[in-house]
């Protein structure tokens, strides 16, 4: 059951009808409180300690999809999270499709007859035990792999070695600018097969997906592994999530939807690009796809990869306590395939262009973007907002439009559009200034489409291309054009790209948020990354000034420096992921009872409250990560004495959310 009071299980009488069905694993139907409601038989036993039981009323389907091991990995999520086990096996097996279901028991069905005719002796032998799965079928292992490009790490092929030996490595990984990540993963992952266990790695959206699916297809073959992801669709999730479980595969790769995907003998979880905050589940108890995947590695004594062309606070946390060791590149290695980064708001440009420090395409991108384009080599231009212009103001007073119905921001959707409105979509065609009664708008934020359209008329003739949430481009030709993208729409170049702009970096740089410059320089390197090195005519312009942290961080592209730098301010401010902390939001009565029905450790600090949506705040609980069980647990006991009292104001319950303001 889903409510914090009744998270644990109940015993049931399995009726003689259903014993043969009723194995672990598998979707019930049971009556309780009066109501037949759903349910998973997670063990068989042989007596009870409650002298009077009900029956199992209901076996939805024979068929076990439900793992142990899931189950195990369930139960400690919900417990980091303050979750319920409910939500997290909701999280943890999608929904039942039965046309599916349907097809894969009558072809099992087909297979078993077909193996009893051909060895017939296998009928008088007995049966699997109803409550223990089938055996797995054995991996069969490939060759170890050779290192490839992991030689351009010192530690790279000791990496591969280990995971071949069948170790359980653990290791956090910077990619190399112009790195094939994805080559680089499906070695990774064959040395793991070749030790005869099985892979999971994780990735942010389907476009990483499906550069992943390739490189595994191209490194194992057809067939040795499943792609799960939520933009499957019903059927095709659910098929692909029942090959997994029935360990057809060696290998199980997919968004954040596969973190709890079954794996035969678990040897290797991986996690590509880590602080996408797609990596963030939006449902409770709201688990980190990389929290998940670490529990896993430490529950099942599995390989440990956490990569990126960036690197969080949290990965550094890693390194820092010796849980895992970076495998980074020599700094000549290093020098020979990064690109020329340069800054528009330094000393030194500022001398030559005055007008840097206000313009938002100075001259020296300027100057990069047409050299490159002169060079036949594509250019890249990163901005930050989509649309035509996402925020406009009054052009006589420069005060910021907003809607007369609801007095959200208004926004213009095309060069002769009308003015609508971002909350409610109504549009202010006679939209007159309060403040100066002027009609004229100009625009306060640019967005991608208009930047295209103005770059257009600067270079004629050349094709201009733009790749947002409309359309996203996954690759693009290597000639001459301009490609206009927002960040994570990045389409790779044939070749590379020979000039990357960063446009328009306060918007990244500002925001409020803990993880601001963490964002930014993640962003800004998987721009980077994509331009040829510096000795091929590769360069990078970031319109910001020189002596920010990300932006140095970005100009030697030492991503490690910054992240060190982060949780070292972190740490001295108390922030995680130095510190646990749970974020309660609801109706200011509502956090309050719970926090007093909590039992919270002494060690434990409140923050707040503060105001956040409608009328609802926010308070913070922050302890030492020592006591993030002890916070935990007091925070579900306290939920649970609310729902026994059936409280009519909700909670909001998240431990290290991503954003906490």
């Amino acid at each position: 059951m889903p409510l914090p009071h009744l998270d644990r299980p109940f015993d049931y009488l399995v009726p003689q009808a259903l014993a043969a069905d009723a194995r672990p694993g598998v979707r019930v139907k049971v009556r309780f409180a009066g109501q037949q409601v759903d349910g998973w038989l997670l063990e068989r036993a042989e007596r009870s300690d409650h002298p009077r039981l009900a029956y199992l009323e209901k076996v939805v389907s024979p068929m076990p999809v439900l793992a142990p091991e899931v189950v195990r990995l369930a139960r400690a999520v919900a417990d980091r999270y303050a979750g319920s086990l409910a939500d997290v096996l909701r999280l943890a097996v999608p929904p039942r499709h039965a046309r599916v279901e349907k097809d894969v028991l009558a072809r099992t069905a087909t297979t078993s007859v077909e193996s009893a005719v051909e060895s017939p002796t296998e009928l008088t032998e007995p049966a699997a035990a109803p409550d223990r799965p089938p055996p797995a079928p054995e991996v069969s292992p490939v060759g170890p792999p050779e290192p490839g490009g992991w030689r351009d790490y010192p530690a790279g092929p000791a990496l591969l070695r280990a995971l071949a030996d069948g170790r359980a490595p653990r290791a956090v990984w910077s990619a190399l600018p112009g790195e094939d990540w994805a080559a680089r993963y499906a070695t990774a992952v064959a040395a793991t097969v070749a030790a005869g266990r099985g892979a999971l790695v994780v990735v942010a959206d389907g476009r990483d997906l499906d550069r992943l699916d390739a490189a595994l297809t191209a490194t194992l073959g057809p067939d040795r592994h499943v792609c799960l992801s939520a933009a499957l669709g019903p059927a095709r999730r659910y098929r692909a999530f029942l090959t997994a479980r029935h360990h057809a595969a060696p290998v199980v790769i997919g968004t954040r939807a596969a973190m709890f995907a079954p794996v035969s003998r678990l040897g290797l979880v991986a996690i590509w690009d880590d602080g996408d905050d797609l990596h963030a589940e939006q449902r409770a108890p709201y688990p980190h796809a990389r929290e998940v995947l670490l529990t896993r590695a430490q529950l099942d004594g599995a390989a440990a990869l956490v990569g990126g062309y960036a690197r969080t606070a949290e990965a550094q946390l890693l390194v820092e306590t010796g849980w895992a060791r970076e495998v980074v590149a020599a700094r000549e290695v290093l020098r020979a395939r990064a690109p020329a980064v340069a800054p528009t708001g330094d000393d030194p440009q500022l001398a030559r262009d005055p007008g840097a420090a206000t313009a938002r395409l100075p001259s020296l991108a300027w100057t990069a973007a047409r050299e490159a384009l002169r060079a036949e080599s594509p250019v890249l231009v990163q901005v930050p907002r989509r649309g035509y212009l996402p925020s406009v103001a009054c052009d006589d007073c420069r005060t910021p439009a907003r809607c007369p119905h609801c007095a959200g921001p208004l926004a213009l959707p095309s060069a002769g559009g009308a003015p609508a409105c971002r909350w409610c979509g109504r549009v202010a065609a006679a939209y007159a200034c309060p403040h100066c009664g002027g009609r004229r708008l100009r625009a306060s934020v640019t967005g991608a489409r208009r930047t295209a359209e103005e770059l257009g008329r600067a270079f004629p003739g050349v094709p201009v291309r733009t790749s947002g949430r409309e359309e996203v481009l996954a690759d693009v030709p290597g000639g001459a054009g301009l490609v206009i993208a927002t960040p994570g729409a990045e389409p790779v170049a044939e070749g590379g790209y020979g000039a990357v702009l960063l446009l328009d970096t306060w918007a990244l740089l500002t925001r409020a948020d803990l993880r601001a410059g963490e964002e930014a320089l993640r962003r800004w390197a998987a721009a980077a990354a994509l331009a040829r090195p510096a000795a091929e005519g590769g360069r990078v312009v970031v319109v910001a000034d020189g002596a920010l942290a990300p932006v140095q961080a970005l100009l030697r592209w030492d991503p490690a420096w910054f992240a060190a730098r982060e949780l070292a301010e972190r740490r001295e401010l108390g922030f995680p992921p130095a510190v646990r902390m749970a974020s309660l939001t609801g109706a200011p009565d509502a956090v309050a009872d719970l926090l007093a029905q909590a039992r919270l450790p002494d060690e434990a600090q409140l923050l707040g409250p503060v105001p956040a949506d409608g009328e609802r705040e926010r308070m913070l609980v922050r302890v030492p990560r020592a006591r993030a069980a002890a916070l935990a647990e007091a925070l579900h006991a306290a939920a649970g004495v609310r729902s026994a009292r059936k409280a009519a104001d909700p909670v909001r319950l998240q431990v290290d959310p991503l954003a906490m303001f």
